[in-house]
């Protein structure tokens, strides 16, 4: 139906199968805008403290318009089972949403809903899908078993795109409640990272009845007003870590925030500009030894990088800070169902057991380990697998 002469998909309890589909003429465009791209001089540093070095870029951008198999990695993606369904949490305008749904083969596992963040997507689990779903063929034991859903959020990837505000955090937590259920899981854990985590925090405080366990590598939990008094070296360290966050990595957060659309020309229409956009947080967010790629590998950095740019989703994705930093209050969150928290050791920030405790009251799982950063299952697979497993056998 239309609304205002904008498309409204009608509310349907639907679930219809999707595969990556992407036509020769959308890689012919990409490769001769690459070609085509207006290059700005060099930084004027030796480092990356003005944003990503030309020379770096133009090397990337040159793999990926010449060396880069999107076809190879396009049937790589389509590997596990796609989906699409259409959605409300709650509002008046229904949205498709694009998700995996990756059944496993043993009869008593966990539903499990994994939730990336920006600039990640469902990209980011692509290795730890087969060891969570399967994991006796991978050296595993069968008791630890999931079944997983992983969807694209509102504005991201293959998922649609709001026509009206309102798709915050709190009604994307509502939404995958529905998913959830309407796939037949009247019982699930919730895991996420970066906006995932603070849409599982937000599904496990809203507590609707199915979900009973989650488990998050972003814990976002601040010092109560008492704890300024005794503050401990770990906590000296993480106000450190985040201040050094607030002061030097954050811009990009506040133009997210406020001013989604204006970032969004330049992003769409450059795929240069978008790499940028994105790989200067894969070095500043994994842990490498100097480039991104010592974390990740280049073909899995353009994956992701992909799948903003195919769908054109720089503003739509970046409209998730504007709707959701005002519903954000680290206060009014209480979850009282069992949570497991696993700090990676080169996360952006992160919480002390006791800030912790303010907002998850009954952590069955804690870890802080001694490698890996933000894109946890990326950079560290075997580590994420295990911190999963590990949590959510409390609740099993």
């Amino acid at each position: 139906m239309t609304d205002e002469g904008r498309y409204v998909p009608a509310m349907t309890d639907a679930v219809t199968p999707f595969e990556i589909a992407v036509g020769d003429e959308q890689l012919v465009d990409l490769h001769e805008r690459l070609a085509r791209t207006r290059w700005p001089e060099a930084e004027t540093v030796e480092d990356w403290s003005q944003g990503v070095p030309l020379g770096y870029l133009r090397e990337v951008c040159e793999y990926w318009r010449t060396s880069y198999d999107w076809r190879v990695r396009e049937a790589a993606l389509n590997r596990f089972p796609q989906f699409r369904t259409v959605l409300s949490g709650g509002g008046d305008e229904p949205l498709a949403i694009h998700f995996l749904h990756v059944r496993s083969p043993a009869p008593d596992a966990l539903p499990l809903i994994l939730t990336h963040g920006w600039p990640g997507s469902t990209t980011e689990f692509m290795e730890v899908a087969g060891p969570l779903t399967d994991p006796e063929a991978h050296g595993g034991d069968p008791a630890d078993a999931f079944d997983i859903v992983v969807p694209s959020l509102p504005g991201f990837g293959f998922s649609g795109k709001p026509t009206r505000a309102g798709w915050h955090v709190d009604r994307i937590a509502r939404a995958w409640d529905e998913l959830m259920v309407r796939l037949g899981y009247e019982r699930y854990g919730a895991q996420g990272g970066d906006w995932g985590s603070l849409i599982t925090t937000r599904i496990g405080a809203q507590n609707l009845g199915h979900c009973v366990g989650v488990h998050v590598t972003m814990a976002l939990a601040g010092p109560a007003p008492e704890h300024y008094d005794d503050l401990t070296p770990e906590e000296l360290d993480l106000i450190g870590r985040f201040a050094h966050y607030a002061e030097h990595e954050s811009g990009y957060s506040k133009q997210q925030q406020t001013r989604p659309q204006t970032l969004g020309y330049g992003l769409v229409d450059s795929p240069a500009g978008q790499a940028a956009w994105i790989l200067e947080k894969f070095w500043a967010w994994t842990d490498n030894d100097g480039l991104p790629e010592d974390a990740v590998s280049r073909d899995e950095l353009l994956d992701n990088v992909m799948i903003y740019w195919l769908n054109d989703t720089a503003a739509s994705s970046a409209r998730l800070y504007w709707e959701s930093f005002s519903e954000f209050t680290a206060g009014d969150m209480v979850v009282s169902l069992p949570a497991g928290i696993s700090q990676f050791a080169k996360e952006i920030t992160g919480a002390s057991r006791r800030w912790a405790d303010r907002v998850f009251t009954d952590i069955c799982h804690w870890n802080d380990l001694d490698r890996g950063g933000h894109f946890a299952a990326l950079e560290q697979p075997e580590l994420f697998v295990d911190e999963v497993r590990a949590s959510f056998r409390h609740v099993r």
